[in-house]
Formats: structure tokens, C-alpha cells, sequence
């Protein structure tokens, strides 16, 4: 018996085609298979790279990923993650240095682990484990195409091949095409006002620097400082053996959408003049040609994720989810997360509605995230305001008010039970008012 087949539920007949191989896409596949479904995932990359740099997911993803395996999917992530449990997370004054307050790690939870690391080793860990239990993922397939009828719906790839299912589940990121037609028009996005260098590399330069060396040389470590419009995080991993930094700054850059672009030192330096040299020190040791410049576009809650509900065009077998449906500000920590939540939710609904009742699954599936999602997106904002606008005579007085927010109604959700408590009833309800 394969690696993770001893909770399946039996099978319900329904096909599922997943389009793209990120994490949400990924888990739609793993969960539609303990559901009872046969997954298909179709991603355009034709390889797997281990790329990116940081990527956090928060218990309400931990607790996901501990179902799978009996817990040896978390057991891989765990030495790819970053463990604060000593050190916590230093939040500094942006200008003196001074470390205002260290938010302690809270208490590890076997159950709900939480993982920060690196996107493409983490990544590559629910990649290969979504293949070991017969999750059919074709690489190097581009979809051109999505279409549905009444009875069934499908894709037509690059090539013109046409693969038909009961249900598309876009998971195509913020450049989807999917969105397109599930809303029947081109939903445009908004600058956020807001961009963020990123880069990711090793220890060396940082260990040969005396001042530089104490971030590597004792374990992992979190510090942020804190500035007016501007927020510079930088974390040590593995050990201390890896080293990784964000920053998150005003940028009004007119583009088409999110994307990466070569990011330069000279940049970065401009923004961080006047503040503590520490900021500096750090990113000059960074390789400018792992430095990327990813502008942060906005999109307002989709008006639906599914085909054919509301004022959408379709016949209610093609849906939208992560990024596809709800891109997220990184302030948030939560978008890699709710794309787990979808999958999850996704295929528990699927299960229970049936393979003769495809519409009510999808619709049920937009009524129990669409309100949670919306919610959770908005933390992204109300976190990077609070520290941005943060009033130092205030944090003064109470240094806990500029501590990353850590909320139970977010972390403490559990997407499978919320799922199973609440399906039948709601696809009751949307089924009715088809």
C-alpha cells in the first residue's frame, strides 16, 4: 500500500483537473485523493526548480500537512524551517537600532507545526509526496484553453489536446486565465502602492564580517526593523547557514502585474539611508544577482470563484483557487495558507455533494471560504499600516502593540473539520437556489 493510502474515503468516481503545480494546486491534489477523487494536475513549467526564497505557513497549514503520512510530511519540512523557538522575533526602531520588543515563539504544536523556509525545498517535499500516493502531474503542459458543458468540463492544452472531467479547478496564480472566463471579463489589478525586494543567500560574507557574524554563528534568527513606509525583515536558516531578507517599501511603478524583476544594491541603499547601518551591512553582503524586485499589485475580492453563480457566465464546473482567486499582501503570512484551506475545503465538498452534483460542490465551496478569505486577506494591510504608521510614542508605552499579530480565528482553524461540520448543510442551501 502506498505511502498515505490508509485514510482514503472510498472512491466517488469524480475527475478533477488541477491547473497549475503550486502549493494550493498541489494540495487540491493530495486531499482530492484521501477524499476519494482522481486528481490530474497540468503545469506549464516543464521541470521541477527549486526556486524562490522565503515562504511561511502558518498552524492552520501545519495542521494540514501533519495529516498527511501520519506526520512524515512535517517531519521533512521541519530542518528546512527556520526554528525560533530560542531566539523569537527582534523588532527594532528603524533609525537607532534599539530592539523595542522580542515577541517570544509560542509553544510547538506536533499537530499544527508552523514552517518558515525556503519556497523551492519546501515545495519540492509536497511535490514528490503528491506523486508517491498517484497524484498524475503533467509538466510542461500549457492550457490554452478551458470549456464546460452541463455534464462535464475540461481544458485544451498547447497542443491541442483536449482533456475533459467533472470539474477545473484554476489554480493558475495572479496571472490566471482562468479567471478570465470564470468571471467573464479581465479583472484588472491595482498597484498596492507597495513593492519588495527579496534575495536569498549563504552565510559566507556574513560570517567573514565580526559585526555580521553573530546573526549565523548561534542557530536561526528573526529581526525586523521598523520604519515609516518601509519594513525590513531578514531571517537566518538551517542553522544559521542560509540568510534570507525582505523589504518592503512605497513604490509606485506602473506595470501590468505582480512580477519578478532584477532588483539593484543601489536601490535598496537609497531606501534604507538614515537608518540603522546594521540594515546596510546586511544587505551588502547579498549577491546582487539573487536580488529580485517584485511589485506588489492589489485586486479587490472577486465578485465569485465559480463558474455560472451570481453574474458569472458557465455552467458552474470550473472554479478559482490561492492566488487565482485571492492574491494576498505578504504582510499577511496567509497566502500560501488559505490556498491550502481551498484545496482542502475543495475536495471534502466535492466528497459529499457527489459526482451528480458538481454545481452544488463548487458553490458550496465559495460559501464556506469566501467570508474567511476576505477577512484574512485584509491582516495584510492592517499589519503593514500598524507598522509602518506605527507611533513610537505609543509603541514606547506599550512595545507589544507592534508585535506580528498571531490571532486564533486564523491560526487555530481547521479547514477539514470546518468543512465537515458545515458542507451538507450550505450545499443544501446553494443547491435549492440553483
Amino acid at each position: 500500500m502506498a505511502t498515505g493510502e490508509t485514510d482514503r474515503k472510498p472512491p466517488t468516481g469524480i475527475k478533477v483537473i488541477i491547473v497549475g503545480a503550486g502549493f494550493g494546486g498541489l494540495t487540491a491534489g493530495i486531499e482530492c485523493i484521501r477524499q476519494g477523487h482522481t486528481p490530474v494536475i497540468y503545469e506549464a513549467f516543464p521541470s521541477l526548480k527549486i526556486l524562490g526564497d522565503i515562504i511561511s505557513f502558518g498552524p492552520n497549514a501545519g495542521r494540514i500537512f501533519h495529516r498527511w503520512s501520519n506526520g512524515d510530511i512535517t517531519r521533512k519540512m521541519r530542518p528546512l524551517s527556520i526554528d525560533l523557538t530560542n531566539y523569537g522575533f527582534n523588532i527594532h526602531k528603524y533609525d537607532t537600532g534599539e530592539i523595542v520588543t522580542n515577541q517570544r515563539t509560542p509553544p510547538k504544536d506536533e499537530t499544527a507545526p508552523v514552517f518558515n523556509g525556503h519556497r523551492g525545498e519546501l515545495h519540492e517535499v509536497v511535490f514528490d509526496y503528491a506523486k508517491s500516493i498517484g497524484v498524475q502531474i503533467n509538466l510542461g503542459h500549457r492550457v490554452e484553453n478551458y470549456f464546460e458543458t452541463s455534464e462535464s468540463a475540461g481544458i485544451i492544452l498547447d497542443d491541442g489536446t483536449k482533456v475533459e472531467g467533472d470539474v477545473v479547478i484554476g489554480s493558475d496564480g495572479v496571472r490566471s486565465k482562468a479567471r478570465t472566463l470564470v468571471l467573464g471579463y479581465e479583472d484588472k489589478p491595482k498597484s498596492s502602492g507597495y513593492a519588495v525586494w527579496r534575495a536569498w543567500f549563504s552565510n559566507k560574507d556574513m560570517m567573514a564580517d565580526p559585526l555580521t557574524r553573530q546573526f549565523c554563528e548561534n542557530g536561526d534568527t528573526f529581526n525586523g526593523w521598523i520604519g515609516p513606509d518601509v519594513h525590513f525583515l531578514f531571517s537566518t536558516i538551517k542553522g544559521g547557514s542560509d540568510c534570507c531578507w525582505v523589504l518592503t517599501h512605497k513604490d509606485e511603478a506602473d506595470i501590468a502585474e505582480s512580477w519578478s524583476f532584477p532588483g539593484y544594491l543601489k536601490d535598496v541603499y537609497k531606501v534604507l539611508e538614515g537608518w540603522d547601518p546594521m540594515c546596510r551591512r546586511v544587505v551588502e553582503k547579498t549577491p546582487e544577482e539573487v536580488l529580485v524586485d517584485w511589485k506588489l499589485v492589489y485586486r479587490d475580492p472577486l465578485p465569485t470563484w465559480v463558474s455560472g453563480y451570481g453574474s458569472a457566465p458557465g455552467h458552474g464546473r470550473i472554479c478559482l483557487l490561492g492566488d487565482a482567486a485571492h492574491p494576498f499582501l505578504p504582510t499577511s503570512a496567509q497566502g500560501a495558507t488559505q490556498a491550502l484551506e481551498d484545496g482542502v475545503t475543495m475536495a471534502v465538498l466535492l466528497r459529499k455533494a457527489g459526482k451528480a452534483n458538481i454545481k452544488g460542490a463548487l458553490r458550496a465551496y465559495q460559501e464556506v471560504r469566501y467570508d474567511r478569505v476576505r477577512k484574512v486577506q485584509k491582516t495584510g494591510e492592517t499589519t503593514r499600516d500598524m507598522w509602518h504608521k506605527a507611533d513610537w510614542d505609543k509603541v514606547k508605552e506599550n512595545p507589544e502593540s507592534i508585535q506580528f499579530p498571531r490571532e486564533d480565528w486564523i491560526f487555530a482553524f481547521d479547514a477539514e473539520q470546518h468543512a465537515e461540520e458545515v458542507g451538507d448543510e450550505i450545499i443544501a442551501k446553494v443547491t435549492q437556489q440553483a
